[in-house]
């Protein structure tokens, strides 16, 4: 049986963490060499893009682990450890922190990001009015540029269409311009729509 179906038939086809049934998928908690039902979960799109850092921290949602951090499962167990960590401040995830023991071996899987030690902000690729970016959004150039390497000047008002966000730097995104693939700073495009 492949390891989807073995994770899908234990959570009973929902999210391992916030019980939801939406976009399910295999989540595998790093770090790891082999994933397998120890070391993955099965966990919705939300849960998987706040963990990812791919979505702002909603602590709403993530109440939801003072009934999952009690899972038999090793992997939701690192999960809830690190999610309570980055709401910390929140004293109802103090709390739970405080209930939750990790034997030495897991502690150290859970601490072997670094991720425990940031707290829930979020940096995601924003425009010039602190509008969240995604790849394939069309924006608008806020100054002209002059691109380095070339003759190309992107004029004001430009339109960018189907930009990439680049990614491990929140302040650059991609998109063509006159057929040319330029980097372009985040704080000069407003996105449109």
């Amino acid at each position: 049986m492949k390891l989807q179906d073995i994770l899908l038939q234990r959570s009973e086809n929902k999210c391992e963490l916030c019980g939801s049934t939406d976009d399910l998928q295999v989540y595998e908690v790093q770090p790891q060499d082999n994933p397998n039902e120890e070391n993955s979960l099965i966990a919705c799109g939300s849960c998987r893009s706040q963990i990812d850092k791919k979505a702002e921290l909603d602590q709403s949602h993530w109440q939801c682990l003072t009934g999952s951090m009690w899972s038999e499962v090793p992997g939701v167990q690192v999960i809830a450890w690190r999610m309570l960590n980055r709401l910390r401040s929140e004293s109802w995830a103090a709390d739970q922190l405080d209930m939750l023991f990790l034997d030495d071996e897991r502690l150290a899987w859970a601490k072997a990001t670094g991720d425990h030690e940031n707290d829930g902000s979020v940096d995601l690729h924003r425009d010039a009015n602190g509008n969240i970016l995604q790849g394939g959004d069309t924006v608008v150039l806020t100054k002209s540029l002059d691109v380095k390497g070339s003759t190309l000047n992107a004029k004001m008002g430009t339109v960018v269409k189907n930009i990439r966000l680049v990614e491990n730097n929140t302040e650059q995104i991609e998109g063509k311009i006159e057929g040319q693939v330029i980097v372009i700073l985040t704080k000069y495009v407003r996105k449109q729509g």
